[in-house]
């Protein structure tokens, strides 16, 4: 298609209004079955102010080849060695970070730094997987040398494939364990950093084969690499990209990575108290939701998040009925959050949720949580705000342009400049045109019942005294589709100020 026919479409859309409105939402009915107290104070004094100044500063601290005091640095690198190295010098490097994560266990030593080559690095084993024991900062994106690092240049990724099936069980490709929580602890034990790595869980999933030529595949082109996701279970896998076991008692910093195709959440993890950062990351293309993070401090003021300058795209829904989940992000109870500075784009459900709250006895405590939502851009999600409704079962569908009137200050007491992305804009050429194309036109395309009360089965049911049973088939012109991990990079950098910056 050529751009200005491209362009054209997307204008006409946005025009017509919300997508699902005119479309999809018409033809699938949606129904709802370290620093402690001072540094979430500081957090919520400072949202929404110098945002540009702190993404600079950010990324120059991202970008620094020096440890902060005496941190202990480790390498890895697939030229290391797999036994005789101690990893800490490039000579020594150890050849996989599961070995120097252990080693770093066994000394305890909190504050470490590791740095990790560009690669494919799969854990102990080529199990599939990663797990972290200790308040340390994993940086990928640095050359064979360790002497330049560029996340976008030196990909250091995880991104197993069906051959980990067996062995990667139910551990997300990068797993937090449960040292990291103390259920006494009531401030930052330490920080944990996630730096620089890209996340892709697209190779492990079961999908349909990639032809368009049969509709039961959801493949809308030739252009895709697979079709639609297999949503059963089995074989479908259910893991996270990044998870903890236990709420995580400490700061949390996750930065200039890809989370890409997952089958169950991008992040999901819990806060038992602290600050946690995500930013400049691109989320796309995860089923369920993008981030989910949980307070675990009972009184709910141990936590807050900052979630900014996040590319957040096509999180798609629980299956392929589409009737729950798929959202970018969620405010969850027991944490304050502000939402700042991301663009939220063909999220399949909602692009944010504000659906979870405390009630009853526990409502003084939901009172204390502050919920944040300001200058973001929106494109083509299914709906921009979800909220409760005040009068049934549905839920309440807010646009991104109505927010700050609709919605009242106690809910969302910051919800200024939540804009609608124009269909011009120039970050609209930096996704894969394929794919928003073929999500801006995403249909059932066929939707059959087959129930026969007189079959010899639902009789011998009905004398039993069992529900009769019948079968149904949907299908949808495309649902969860592999988005093409070399494209998805290209998203780093795609608007100034807004979504994932270039690290």
């Amino acid at each position: 298609m050529k751009a200005k026919t491209f362009l054209s479409l997307f204008v006409a859309i946005a025009m017509a209004g919300s997508l699902h409105a005119q479309g999809l939402g018409g033809l699938i009915q949606r129904t709802a079955a370290g620093a402690g107290n001072a540094i979430v104070d500081k957090a919520r004094m400072d949202a929404g102010h110098n945002n540009q100044a702190q993404q600079n500063q950010s990324q120059s601290q991202a970008k620094s080849a020096t440890p902060a005091g005496n941190a202990k640095v480790y390498y890895v690198s697939k030229n290391g060695a797999s036994r005789g190295a101690d990893g800490l010098s490039v000579a020594t490097a150890k050849k996989d970070i599961q070995a120097v994560l252990d080693i770093i266990k066994e000394n305890g030593d909190n504050g470490a730094i590791v740095r990790v080559s560009e690669g494919n690095f799969l854990g102990r084993a080529n199990a599939g997987y990663i797990e972290i024991y200790n308040w340390i900062t994993l940086e990928g994106g640095w050359n064979a040398d360790f002497t330049e690092r560029d996340p976008l240049k030196y990909i250091t990724k995880i991104q197993p494939t069906q051959e980990q099936l067996g062995t990667n069980g139910s551990k997300a490709l990068i797993t937090v364990a449960r040292d990291l929580d103390d259920v006494m602890a009531k401030k930052a034990k330490g920080t944990l950093i996630i730096d620089g790595f890209m996340l892709d869980y697209g190779f492990e999933n079961f999908y349909k084969p990639a032809d368009p030529s049969d509709e039961r595949f959801g493949c809308p082109s030739k252009a895709f690499e697979t079709g639609r996701m297999e949503d059963a279970t089995p074989p479908q896998v259910h893991h996270q990209i990044f998870h903890s076991d236990g709420w995580i008692a400490g700061n949390v910093i996750i930065r200039n990575c890809l989370i890409a195709n997952s089958p169950y959440f991008g992040l999901q993890f819990g806060s038992r108290c602290g600050e946690v950062e995500i930013y400049n990351n691109v989320i796309i293309s995860n089923r369920y939701g993008g981030c989910r993070v949980t307070g675990g401090d009972k009184n709910g003021e141990a936590s807050h998040m900052n979630f900014h300058h996040n590319t957040v795209a096509f999180s798609w829904c629980r299956d392929k009925y589409m009737e729950d989940m798929g959202y970018g992000f969620e405010f969850m109870t027991l944490i304050s959050a502000d939402v700042h500075h991301n663009l939220f784009v063909g999220n399949n459900y909602a692009a944010v949720a504000r659906t979870h709250a405390l009630s009853g006895p526990d409502a003084p405590i939901e009172a204390k949580r502050i919920t944040n939502l300001y200058d973001n851009y929106y494109f083509l999600n299914a709906a921009d705000l979800q909220l409760p409704s005040k009068g049934g079962g549905k839920w309440t569908n807010v646009k991104c342009t109505d927010i700050e009137d609709m919605v009242d200050e106690k809910t969302l007491p910051k919800a200024e400049n939540n804009l609608e992305l124009p269909a011009g804009d120039a970050v609209i050429n930096a996704f894969d045109k394929d794919y928003l194309e073929a999500f801006a036109n995403l249909k059932v395309i066929s939707q059959s019942q087959n129930f026969n009360p007189n079959s010899a089965s639902n009789q011998f049911r009905q004398a039993m005294g069992m529900n009769m049973q019948g079968s149904e088939t949907r299908r949808v012109s495309m649902y969860g589709n592999r988005y093409n991990f070399d494209k998805a990079l290209k998203l780093f950098g795609a608007k100034a100020n807004y979504g994932a910056q270039k690290p």
